[in-house]
C-alpha cells in the first residue's frame, strides 16, 4: 500500500533539452512526483516527436508518447530575447533545469549557468553533452552511437575478428546517461538541503559507458591488456554466453565452479565438473572452445523452454534470449507489471515501460503519455507566471510561443 505523496512532489523541473538523455532524467523525476515543464520550440517542437516508429493515427511517434511521459508542454523560442526572458521568469520559480545543448549555446543566448544562478541561487542545472562542458572535444556534437564508439563499448561488441557492432539499442548511452543525470540531480538536491545552494551537473554521454567497462581500465593500466571482441562468450567465465536451441537462443552464465557443477548435473554429465576435467575456472577458460562446444551440443537438441526448465531445476542461471514479442508473452514480466497501458484518444491503449525502481511506500507512477505541443501554455504561462491571454496571444502572433 502506497502513501499518497510521491517523494518529489513540490519540485519543479524545466526540461529544455531534446532527444533522450537529459529529457529521460526529467522523466524519471516526473515519475516520482516532480512537476516537469517541457519547453519546446514553437511549431515543430522537440525532434523526438518525429523520431522512431510513427503512431500513424497520432501526430507523434511512440518514442515521444513513451519518453515524454508525465510532462507539460510549453512552447518558447529561447533564441529570441523575449523567449529567453520568459524562461528566466520560470527559472526563478523552479528547482531544476535539464539541458543538452552543445556547450556554449545557452551562454550565447544569455541563459548560461552563471546567468541563471543570479536569478535563482538554489537552481540545480543538469548539463548533458556529447563530450562534456570542457576539454578539447567539448564543442563536438555527440549522439549515443558516438558515445558507444568513443567510450569503448562498440570495440567490444561483435564476433571475434569481425567489425564493431551496435550494442543492441542505438540509444543505450542516452538511457544510461539519463539515469546518471537523474542521480546527479538527486545528489545535488540533497546537498542543497544542507546549505541552500544550487550547482550544475556536467555529464558527457560517453562517461557512463566508460564507467561500465568492467575492469578494462585497471587491467590495461597495470598490464597493457586490450580486450577485443569476444563474440558469444566472455574471457572472464565459461560457459558464459549464448547458445542456440532448436527454436531460438538461450543465455547461460556460469560464473564459478559450483554453477558449472550444477550445469554438468543438468546435462547428465557430472564428470565434466571433476577437478581433472573442467571443474576449475582456469581449466574451463583455457579450454573454453571445447566447453562451449559441449554445452552447445547439449542445448542444440532441445527447445528453449526445455533447456530453461532443466537449468532452473538445477539452479543454473539461464534464460531465453527474448524478443519484444516474447517479453510481452512472459508471465513473470506480466506479474511484475513491467509495462503499463495508458489511454490515448486516437490510439486507444498505449503500452509503455513501467516505472523503476519499485518503491514499497512511495512508488512512482506514469500519469500521462507525451503531451501535445504547447498544451500547457495557458496553465504554465498564465497560472505560474500570471500572464494574461492578451499577452499570450501577442506572443503567439510573434512566434515566440
Amino acid at each position: 500500500m502506497s502513501d499518497s505523496k510521491r517523494p518529489l512532489e513540490g519540485i519543479r523541473v524545466l526540461d529544455i533539452a531534446t532527444f533522450i538523455a537529459a529529457p529521460l532524467a526529467a522523466s524519471i523525476l516526473g515519475e516520482f512526483g516532480a512537476e516537469i515543464i517541457k519547453v519546446e520550440q514553437p511549431r515543430d517542437g522537440d525532434p523526438l516527436r518525429r523520431f522512431g516508429v510513427p503512431s500513424l493515427e497520432s501526430d507523434d511517434t511512440f518514442c515521444w508518447l513513451s519518453e515524454a511521459r508525465n510532462k507539460k508542454s510549453v512552447t518558447l523560442d529561447l533564441r529570441r530575447a523575449e523567449g529567453a526572458d520568459i524562461l528566466k521568469q520560470l527559472v526563478a520559480k523552479s528547482d531544476v533545469l535539464c539541458e543538452n545543448f552543445r556547450p556554449g549555446t545557452l551562454e550565447k543566448w544569455g541563459l548560461g549557468y552563471e546567468e541563471l544562478i543570479k536569478i535563482n541561487p538554489a537552481l540545480i542545472m543538469l548539463r548533458v553533452s556529447g563530450f562534456g562542458q570542457d576539454g578539447p572535444y567539448s564543442t563536438r556534437p555527440g549522439f549515443a552511437r558516438i558515445a558507444h564508439a568513443f567510450g569503448g563499448l562498440a570495440h567490444l561488441t561483435g564476433m571475434e575478428g569481425g567489425p564493431p557492432l551496435t550494442p543492441g539499442s542505438t540509444s543505450l548511452a542516452d538511457y544510461v546517461s539519463g539515469v546518471y543525470g537523474a542521480l546527479g540531480v538527486m545528489l545535488a538536491m540533497r546537498a542543497r538541503d544542507h546549505d541552500g545552494k544550487g550547482q550544475y551537473i556536467d555529464l558527457a554521454l560517453y562517461e557512463p559507458i566508460l564507467r561500465m567497462l568492467d575492469d578494462l581500465a585497471p587491467a590495461y593500466a597495470a598490464r597493457g591488456i586490450v580486450r577485443g571482441r569476444q563474440g558469444l562468450g566472455t574471457s572472464n567465465a565459461c560457459p558464459h554466453g549464448h547458445f542456440e536451441t532448436t527454436d531460438g537462443w538461450i543465455a547461460i552464465a556460469c560464473t564459478n565452479d559450483r554453477m558449472f557443477a550444477r550445469l554438468a548435473s543438468a546435462m547428465g554429465r557430472a564428470e565434466l565438473a571433476y577437478p581433472e576435467r573442467y571443474g576449475r575456472t582456469a581449466a574451463r577458460l583455457s579450454n573454453s572452445g571445447d566447453v562451449d562446444a559441449i554445452v552447445q551440443q547439449w542445448v542444440g537438441t532441445m527447445t528453449t523452454a526445455e533447456v530453461v526448465t532443466l537449468c532452473a531445476d538445477q539452479d543454473v542461471p539461464c534464460t531465453s534470449v527474448n524478443t519484444i514479442e516474447s517479453i510481452f508473452e512472459d508471465p513473470h514480466i506480466a506479474h511484475r507489471r513491467n509495462h503499463v497501458a495508458l489511454h490515448h484518444d486516437q490510439l486507444g491503449d498505449v503500452y509503455v515501460p513501467a516505472v523503476i525502481p519499485k518503491l514499497s511506500r512511495t512508488p512512482g507512477e506514469v500519469d500521462s503519455l507525451g503531451p501535445a505541443l504547447g498544451s500547457a501554455n495557458t496553465e504554465i504561462l498564465g497560472g505560474v507566471l500570471g500572464m494574461d491571454e492578451g499577452r499570450m496571444e501577442s506572443l503567439r502572433a510573434a512566434g515566440i510561443i
